[in-house]
């Protein structure tokens, strides 16, 4: 008996012992390199935003942020991935539109659910589609192409690669505006990119920050922006909420989240850490200069956002009956 009591007094007093432990190596975190995983290929722009937030992350941590890039599947392989590695804080998953929105309209037997599986640390980027035509159009305004489209169903083309941003904001903007138009479909932004300045197709959504070099150059007419507020780079340019359609809006946007289940004080370390990274003067020039805002950071709003996100484009998928591909 008495043997036993000893046996449970060691048991409780290694237990009691674990507890500062713990709390201290979540204190002192990061005590090693983070890993952060973009669900992309490396060079675009959800892969260009996370290697700029890791250098502010290491300086501030005094650890290593390391890029890894898992790409597949518009990114859900990655986070598929990312999000069944351990809950401890060294990984960080980049989640954005595509794989934590639109995915969820698309396949709803996706692997993981955008909203259980994660805690939503902050959101890093947002930036508007732009609508711009082939300067050999008509088109100078967005009411003049929807005048034309509903004058003559079906006869408006416009490019776009599937699930991306761009599609979504043609789909938002079909269903918003009440027009048929045929979409002609693309594998990459880069054989869009080559007829929309070809004049092959005349009309597309694109990310604000592909778009700028070619509308200054002339070879893309821009009609107007998917935020709800107008572009700083694209000061002339209206919103399609001014142009008649109020309230719309699709954003490109992207975010840093970890595994449901990171301890709290390691979440709300990474928290304070990413917002004040946002404001480094590096950050704001970087994303200023390509017309991305920094949006409001923390776990609360971003949370909302992507939740909202996630219906939002749900319903745009239903209503538009898109499978995945």
């Amino acid at each position: 008996m008495i043997r036993r009591k000893l046996v449970c007094l060691a048991a409780m007093t290694a237990l009691g012992a674990g507890v500062p432990m713990a709390a201290n190596a979540q204190a002192d975190y990061p005590t090693k390199p983070v890993k952060i995983i973009v669900p992309f290929p490396p060079g675009g722009t959800s892969d260009v935003m996370a290697r700029m937030l890791s250098d502010e992350l290491t300086k501030s941590l005094k650890q290593p942020f390391v890029v890894e890039n898992i790409g597949g599947a518009g990114g859900t392989i990655g986070t598929d991935r990312a999000v069944k590695l351990p809950a401890d804080g060294y990984t960080l998953i980049q989640t954005g539109v595509g794989q934590n929105a639109v995915a969820h309209g698309l396949d709803p037997n996706i692997k993981y659910n955008s909203m259980t599986d994660f805690v939503h640390i902050s959101q890093i980027h947002s930036g508007p589609n732009v609508l711009v035509v082939h300067p050999s159009t008509p088109f100078k305004s967005v009411q003049d192409v929807v005048a034309y489209a509903k004058a003559n169903p079906g006869k408006l083309d416009y490019g776009y690669t599937h699930a991306a941003s761009g599609h979504m904001a043609m789909e938002l903007f079909k269903q918003t505006t009440g027009t048929f138009m045929t979409g002609i479909p693309y594998r990459g932004g880069g054989p869009l990119m080559i007829d929309g300045l070809g004049g092959t197709i005349p009309m597309m959504f694109i990310n604000q920050d592909t778009a700028l070099p070619h509308v200054r150059a002339g070879k893309l007419r821009a009609l107007a922006v998917t935020s709800t507020q107008r572009n700083p780079l694209y000061p002339d340019v209206p919103t399609i909420a001014e142009s008649g359609y109020k309230g719309f809006e699709a954003l490109s946007w992207s975010g840093m989240s970890v595994a449901k289940g990171t301890p709290q004080a390691i979440v709300d370390k990474l928290e304070a850490a990413i917002a004040q990274a946002m404001q480094s003067d590096v950050i704001k020039q970087r994303m200023g200069s390509v017309g991305f805002v920094i949006p409001p950071q923390g776990v609360k709003p971003y949370t909302a956002f992507v939740k909202s996100e996630i219906d939002t484009w749900t319903r745009v998928i239903k209503t538009a009956g898109i499978k995945p591909q």
